[in-house]
């Protein structure tokens, strides 16, 4: 699987997210190629805070290696992660993440974020982790504008 194909992925698993009520957030886990997770935000319906797409991934992708260590996987993100999912991601030794849209799309949405880059937290805290923003970020983009037309739809 491509690097758009796994973008793409992490955009239908926040599809089904905002289609059931919850926040326009996907991520999905990949080594060589094959997807090990993927998740959407269920913070609403968990009524846990921590509940982000990128943490819920890390959770399942360790849980299918039977390690806390995950080296040589590449994160793919629907949005710019956040400092408390960028941190995990650190400490999961993901070598890289890729996202489409910025954290300043989210907070534009109404979502309360820490406005702290993900490329600059990593620097700042000396991770080796690889951040890359800005692909397919149009549509990722998009889902901030499909989860408003959801009637369900709350920013936290």
């Amino acid at each position: 699987m491509d690097e758009t194909a796994s973008m793409r992925l992490a955009i239908e698993k926040t599809r089904e997210g905002i289609a059931a009520g919850q926040a326009p957030f996907g991520a999905v886990i990949v080594r060589d190629g094959t997807p090990l997770a993927t998740s959407h935000n269920t913070v609403w319906r968990d009524t846990d805070p921590t509940a982000h797409a990128e943490i819920k991934a890390i959770r399942a992708a360790a849980k299918s290696l039977g390690s806390i260590k995950l080296f040589g996987c590449i994160m793919f993100t629907t949005c710019e992660p956040c400092p408390m999912c960028l941190a995990s991601i650190h400490w999961s030794k993901i070598e890289r993440v890729v996202y489409g849209a910025c954290i300043a799309d989210a907070a534009a949405a109404g979502f309360s974020e820490l406005c702290v880059p993900a490329r600059e937290l990593a620097r700042l805290g000396g991770s080796p982790l690889i951040v890359e923003g800005g692909l397919l970020e149009d549509e990722c983009r998009e889902l901030f504008e499909l989860w408003r037309k959801n009637p369900q739809a709350k920013a936290y």
